[in-house]
Formats: C-alpha cells, sequence, structure tokens
C-alpha cells in the first residue's frame, strides 16, 4: 500500500504456529523413566550385548527393536567436558558447572548430562562421578539432576 508521499506502509500481524501432540513413552523409555523416579540408570543391551545409555528404542546402528533393559552404574566415568563458566537461566544449574559425555559403570555409551563439580580445577577425563537425583522425583528426565565428583 502506498501513501500520499509514495512510501510503501509494511502490514504486519503477529502469529503464534503451534505444532502441540502428546506421545506416549512405551516400554523402554517409559521403564528409563520410572527408573530414574526411583534412582536407577537403565540402558538397553543390543544383539551384540553392548548396553546403551540412556535406554533406547532401536539400536541406533541397525534400527533393530531393543527390548532388554539393564541396570546400570550407579557411579560412572567422565569420557569428555566443556566447563560452563557463566551458566544463562536455560542451562540446568544456576552455577559453573561442566557439560559431560558420561559413561556409566556397566554401559558400553555415554549420555550428555551436567556435573555439578564447583570450580573446573575439580574435572578432568576419567573422573568418577555419580549421580545426583531430585529430592521429588516426578519421573521425568529431570529427575537425575546432575553429576558429582566421587570424593
Amino acid at each position: 500500500m502506498c501513501s500520499d508521499s509514495g512510501v510503501t506502509e509494511l502490514r504486519t500481524s503477529e502469529t503464534k504456529l503451534e505444532f502441540p501432540y502428546t506421545r506416549t513413552v512405551g516400554p523402554i523409555v517409559g521403564a528409563f523413566l520410572t527408573g530414574l523416579r526411583d534412582g536407577k540408570l537403565l540402558g538397553t543391551r543390543n544383539r551384540d550385548g553392548r548396553v546403551l545409555f540412556p535406554a533406547v528404542e532401536y539400536d541406533p546402528e541397525t534400527g533393530e527393536a531393543l527390548t532388554e533393559t539393564v541396570e546400570v552404574g550407579p557411579e560412572g566415568t567422565v569420557d569428555g567436558w566443556t566447563w560452563v563458566a557463566h551458566p544463562t537461566p536455560k542451562h540446568p544449574l544456576d552455577r559453573p558447572f561442566a557439560f559431560a559425555l558420561i559413561r556409566p559403570d556397566g554401559a558400553d555409551t555415554a549420555m550428555v548430562h551436567a556435573v555439578d563439580a564447583g570450580d573446573e580445577a575439580t574435572m578432568s577425563t576419567g573422573m568418577r562421578v555419580a549421580p545426583r537425583f531430585r529430592q521429588e522425583a516426578k519421573g521425568i528426565v529431570t529427575d537425575l539432576e546432575a553429576w558429582e565428583p566421587v570424593r
């Protein structure tokens, strides 16, 4: 639309686009979440005998459905990490922490999670960590609040 001065005026409209959906978690992810609620870590065993953590419904290499859950941990090993010196409100902790690849004892794969180490000097690849679960567990992934160094 042109005004009397010949300048085009833009018309705008705000639109909120959403894709709401629900999904059942199924027997494997459901067992994993129930395990977190109960303070346990669950992985799944694939055909080759490897234990994948966290528990997954399908083998990522073959696509084969996985049905056997295996308790792992509770302690684990840091396979790699990076320090977050200035957390934002979107981070899992409100103080400096590490994001780390943590491989629980008995698992062949690792998950990325927060390590509440206190300071960067405490962190090292190969260090031992233990899970810290929320006091009021709800059966959701954030029931595993963070990992802490084993002292």
